[in-house]
């Protein structure tokens, strides 16, 4: 049986950062039921279509889905989300009662199984068969530590439309059970999960797709990083061909295994990681008390070792979302997903010949246009980059 023991030093801390994220994470959580279907019309609704590959237990009790326990297989589902008139940039409005209100609140239009991965991948390319040739693209989110289903589910819609990015949407949701006290229990769920993230590589890298953007948060990145470990080089460098982005949001990844995950990962695609950090991520702090005090990469103290190492480092230590843990600061980035984009493109920091070293650019990307109020935005970020030397964009 796992233990962990923690120093008599650290258990006051522990103590004190566990109750902080329980307030934080007080109120109504979705459990079962939260997919209960509303049909009712909402003039200035918008419905994404989410395709879902999974390994959560399916559960038997009408409108959940799925639960926080591990399946034996790999399953598959899709669902709509609609995304109310009165939406607010990076939040999620979850309904007082089921099923919602759609002028107010996120709601289920449609939910259910998907029989196969054969099923999977038809529905898939339909859906990419809707986009124009050469902009047939797929993201792919992969969520983190203590994450229910819907949760995941409407998150990464909130993602999706604040992005206003025309993408094929696959959500990746491993069985976390959505408890605090659960860190181990969902540690060895990701890891469980690696052959069924490595078999949806396979899919996108099969279907129509012509770029894939994978977008994973928390102990997410953790799964991301040791999937891409057991691929073959050859099947990883394939699937490379097609991906066109990384981003590491919040990394929960011990910073050296992070590194010795780069060091067996180069020589993919000339395009760096993206990685978002913050210094006030509580719930990165706790994972670091647990981990015997070894700093994670979404909390790393030394953003230039980050660039170094190849990645472009979004710190959002500054930025202020309202959001008590910090943890998902990543999620009001959203909204300015196009813009950034867009910046970094016309600094050259995509180019791996652009930088001579370490060097913030956050004063020389200075102001864009936002793509609500299409107003100047200035984000209070720092973005700094340098010569790519291990981290490669590609998995």
């Amino acid at each position: 049986m796992l233990s962990i023991s923690v120093p008599a030093p650290a258990r006051l801390a522990l103590s004190a950062l566990l109750l902080a994220l329980l307030l934080s994470a007080c109120g109504s959580r979705p459990t079962t039921g939260a997919l209960a279907i509303s049909t009712d019309p909402a003039a200035g609704a918008q419905d994404h279509d989410i395709l879902i590959v999974t390994t959560r237990e399916k559960d038997t009790a009408p409108d959940t889905y799925f639960n926080g326990e591990r399946s034996k297989t790999t399953n598959f589902a899709e669902a709509t989300i609609s995304v109310p008139p009165t939406h607010k940039a990076g939040a999620v409005e979850w309904p007082r009662e089921l099923p919602g209100n759609p002028a107010t609140d996120f709601v289920a239009r449609k939910a259910g199984y998907i029989e196969n991965e054969q099923a999977f991948l038809k529905q898939l390319n339909e859906q990419l068969a809707k986009l124009p040739k050469g902009k047939r693209d797929v993201m792919l989110f992969i969520h983190g530590y203590n994450t229910r289903f819907v949760e995941g589910l409407y998150r990464f819609t909130q993602i999706i439309h604040d992005s206003k990015t025309p993408v094929v949407p696959v959500l990746f949701t491993w069985a976390s059970r959505g408890q605090l006290q659960g860190y181990v229990y969902d540690l060895n769920s990701a890891a469980i999960a690696r052959d069924s993230l490595e078999q949806t590589f396979r899919l996108l890298e099969k279907s129509n797709a012509d770029n894939i953007s994978i977008l994973a948060h928390s102990m997410g990145n953790y799964l991301l990083m040791e999937t891409a470990r057991q691929i073959p080089t050859a099947d990883r460098h394939r699937f490379n061909r097609k991906v066109d982005s990384v981003v590491l949001a919040a990394p929960d990844i011990d910073i050296d295994l992070f590194k010795s995950t780069l060091r067996k990962l180069d020589g993919g695609p000339a395009k760096p990681y993206v990685v978002i950090v913050s210094r006030d991520d509580q719930a990165l702090r706790l994972s670091r008390a647990i981990a015997g005090g070894v700093e994670r990469v979404g909390a790393y103290s030394d953003d230039e070792e980050l660039a170094e190492l190849g990645a472009i480092v979004f710190d959002v230590t500054e930025l202020q979302t309202g959001e008590t843990s910090s943890h998902s600061k990543f999620a009001a980035l959203a909204e300015y997903s196009p813009e950034l984009r867009d910046a970094l493109l016309k600094s050259g920091l995509t180019d791996q010949t652009s930088v001579t070293g370490p060097k913030n650019f956050g004063d020389d990307l200075g102001s864009f246009v936002g793509t609500t109020t299409q107003a100047a935005v200035t984000l209070p970020i720092k973005i700094i980059a340098a010569p790519f030397t291990l981290a490669t964009g590609g998995l």
